[in-house]
């Protein structure tokens, strides 16, 4: 299902002002949409979603899974997360077709070919740069042969990641999840079938929001003072307006499928 159609499914999406479909260093489609609301319309236009089992590496709160089995009841989802608090948060949230386990991406725990989709959301560059060549073999490991790692990650520019930046370095960790991504694609257990860059709206209702949600997190500690919010502010409230500010996160997803 890689090609225009994906194009077509993917709600709320438009061609960049540039070709649609190129070749990239792995043989694989390169798509590029101007604007994606919802990034499971896109997943769903790559890979056929029903009676699936997938697990989820890094799942947060997991919206993207939830929304899944509710549109797919025949689905099961099983989400695993690092952060004992998140983890504890989604505990106390169950939802039918949803499971939640505790464990990092370098050690999944579950067996061999268990899984036909692994999803990596904005997770990847969040595993130790050590060990991301090792969160992959596990990835490969629990797919079934044919199985597909679908993983996206936000792309270190625009405007909101140098709001980001300021207070979250995060160019080395971003790029080393790329490379990691084509390294696992000389190994022979890959083929890369998609390459998709789209954007993503990210909305806050004022600062304080974006300094909760974004600036202290449950899985990590930036270490904010008062001079470091004071910077983050001043280049967070030019994007404010009557309705709040809202940014474009430009992501960067790629589809791969397992082989046997």
């Amino acid at each position: 299902m890689v090609g225009s159609k994906a194009v077509s499914l993917a709600q709320g999406a438009k061609l960049w002002p540039v070709p649609a479909r190129s070749v990239n260093a792995m043989n694989a489609p390169q798509i590029n949409l101007r604007l994606v609301e919802d990034e499971l319309p896109l997943l769903a236009s790559l890979v056929p979603l029903a009676g699936l089992d997938i697990i989820e590496l890094g799942c947060g709160a997991a919206p993207l899974a939830r929304a899944l089995v509710q549109r797919h009841p025949d689905t099961r989802v099983t989400g695993l997360e690092v952060d004992e608090r998140q983890h504890a948060k989604n505990l106390a949230a169950p939802q039918a077709g949803l499971q939640f386990m505790r464990g990092g991406a370098q050690a999944i725990p579950f067996e061999d070919a268990r899984f036909d989709l692994v999803l990596m959301l904005k997770s990847l560059h969040h595993v130790p740069m050590a060990l991301m060549a090792t969160a992959l073999r596990e990835a490969a490991r629990v797919l079934r042969a044919g199985g597909h790692l679908y993983v996206s990650e936000p792309v270190y520019a625009g405007p909101f990641n140098e709001v980001v930046r300021l207070y979250n370095e995060e160019g080395e960790v971003r790029a080393a999840a790329q490379a990691a991504l084509d390294e696992a694609l000389q190994t022979g257990l890959w083929t890369q079938l998609a390459d998709v860059r789209f954007e993503m709206p990210v909305r806050f209702k004022d600062f304080a929001a974006f300094e909760q949600r974004m600036m202290r997190p449950t899985f990590a500690d930036h270490k904010i003072d008062e001079a470091k919010l004071a910077v983050v502010r001043a280049a967070f409230e030019p994007h404010c307006g009557p309705d709040g500010a809202s940014f474009l996160r430009l992501m960067h997803a790629r589809l791969l499928c397992r082989q046997s």
